[in-house]
C-alpha cells in the first residue's frame, strides 16, 4: 500500500461522517456534485484534514479542489513539501 492509497484511506474515514447520501468515494468523486457538500461543511472537513494531516490547506487551494483525489494529491504535496 502506498502512501497516497493510505492517505485516501484516512481522508475516506474523514468524509464518512458528513457523507450522508453514503456515496461511494473514488478519486473522481466531487465534493459539491457528488457528496453535495455546502459551503459550511467544507468548512467543518477542511479542518478536520488539517487537524489530522497536521497541514495548512489555503483558501486558493480549496477553491481548486473539487475531487476527492485532488484532495489527496494536495495533501500529499503538502505532506512532501513540508518534510
Amino acid at each position: 500500500m502506498t502512501d497516497r492509497d493510505q492517505t485516501f484511506d484516512k481522508v475516506a474515514e474523514l468524509i464518512a461522517p458528513f457523507n450522508k447520501k453514503n456515496a461511494a468515494l473514488t478519486d473522481t468523486t466531487t465534493f459539491a456534485g457528488d457528496l453535495e457538500w455546502d459551503s459550511l461543511v467544507v468548512m467543518d472537513f477542511v479542518a478536520s484534514v488539517e487537524d489530522e494531516f497536521d497541514i495548512l490547506i489555503t483558501m486558493n487551494m480549496q477553491a481548486e479542489i473539487e475531487t476527492v483525489g485532488q484532495l489527496v494529491d494536495a495533501i500529499e504535496n503538502l505532506r512532501n513539501s513540508e518534510s
